[in-house]
């Protein structure tokens, strides 16, 4: 069985080391680090895709306007604003989850704008097009990368962030429960 320091590699773990958020290297199964790789560049390049859609029109996007009255026939207040909040939610957050860059609040920011898309979404069913299935995924795709944290491959693991044991981040609850208590606000003023 694989020894563990507090601060060390895992013996038999080639390349070892610390993970992000200040947490000692860690036996986990062949491939973990890549899978959370993987899960955080595809979420976090379709979350940029549908901001700059938004915020820019790129990829065939509404652009802020059309953006804007979607959001304000939608019941929000102040349409253009609310979709340069959400156009920069799902841009920074999908560049935050793709670099792996302040995992848990670019997760957070992609829970909250889910959480609205959602609310808009309902009573449409579950399967698309117009269910909520792909906000779902989405949304637990975000929870679990903001409870795991980003793994190995990530740019967080060169910040010195706060850790549980076990290298967890310790923001992830916090961040999660900000990014849904700012959803709630958004939707409690939507009429």
């Amino acid at each position: 069985m694989p020894s563990t320091s507090s601060t060390g590699p895992v013996a038999g773990r080639r390349g070892g080391g610390p993970y992000p958020y200040g947490g000692a290297a860690r036996a986990v199964p062949p491939g973990v680090d890549v899978a959370l790789l993987l899960l955080r560049a595809g979420v976090g390049v379709i979350m940029f895709a549908h901001g700059t859609q938004k915020l820019f029109g790129w990829f065939d996007g509404s652009g802020l306007d059309a953006t804007g009255q979607f959001l304000s026939g939608s019941g929000y207040p102040a349409g253009r604003a609310m979709a340069v909040v959400t156009g920069l939610a799902e841009t920074l957050g999908g560049v935050g989850l793709a670099l792996g860059l302040l995992t848990p609040l670019a997760a957070a920011a992609v829970l909250g704008v889910m959480i609205n898309a959602m609310a808009v979404k309902w009573g449409g069913g579950f399967f698309a097009p117009d269910g909520i299935e792909y906000e779902i995924l989405l949304a637990l795709a975000a929870v679990a990368l903001a409870l795991t944290g980003p793994g190995r491959y990530a740019v967080d693991r060169l910040l010195p962030l706060p850790a549980l044991p076990g290298g967890r981040p310790a923001a992830g609850p916090a961040a999660l429960a900000l990014g849904a208590v700012a959803a709630v606000i958004i939707l409690l003023i939507r009429s």
